[in-house]
């Protein structure tokens, strides 16, 4: 598997864009769950899954500068090669994610406060661990079930996916408001000034 590094944008100069009203288009491939609990003010949310699948069609919508945003850059830098392998030119990853708008103090839309994915899959996770080691005291095969997890984390980390934050992702919790391809085609047609954005 070939990676490239993706080409970033910090937070400050991105700040700096947006208060110069010369603001790229900005794509948060988060779940909607975690769009909804905070975001940049003017974000399209553009969760990673769909953007996969549907590179083509939001290819066609995209004909200025994008940057990309997650929670820290890593599923940000996964849409980047997705968009970029479909032709999309100028596209950039926020780095360091929304965790380093924040820190920018740079303006935040506030929602309902959710758990992120990140810290869903150290949860879910380390309690399949506990539960397996406390369980193989009776039956001693469960041991493993955390050696499973334990692998399914070690190729996370390498590859730089996450089965098991996908499949969150996909839960209710996790999908918050409508959030399906006609809409966000929607969105980015309409643009900034027909309240597309959120």
């Amino acid at each position: 598997m070939t990676t490239t590094t993706p080409s970033t944008l910090d937070a400050a100069t991105l700040r700096d864009l947006v208060a110069a009203g010369r603001a790229p288009r900005l794509l948060d491939v988060r779940t909607p769950g975690e769009f909804e609990t905070f975001h940049i003010p003017g974000s399209y949310n553009v969760p990673l899954d769909l953007l996969k699948e549907h590179r083509e069609e939001l290819r066609r919508q995209l004909d200025q500068d994008v940057v990309l945003i997650c929670r820290s850059g890593a599923r940000a830098a996964q849409a980047e090669q997705a968009l970029t392998g479909v032709g999309l030119p100028n596209v950039k990853v926020l780095g360091g994610g929304i965790m380093a708008w924040q820190a920018a103090n740079a303006p935040i839309s506030q929602g309902k406060p959710r758990w992120d994915l990140e810290r869903q899959v150290r949860l879910v996770a380390g309690s399949i661990v506990l539960a397996s080691i406390l369980a193989s005291v009776l039956v001693p095969g469960m041991k493993w079930v955390a050696g499973f997890i334990g692998a399914g984390l070690t190729f996370a980390a390498l590859t730089n996916t996450c089965a098991m934050g996908m499949l969150l992702g996909k839960l209710p919790y996790n999908r918050g408001a409508r959030c399906d391809l006609d809409t966000i085609v929607g969105q980015l047609r309409a643009g900034p000034s027909t309240g597309g954005r959120a």
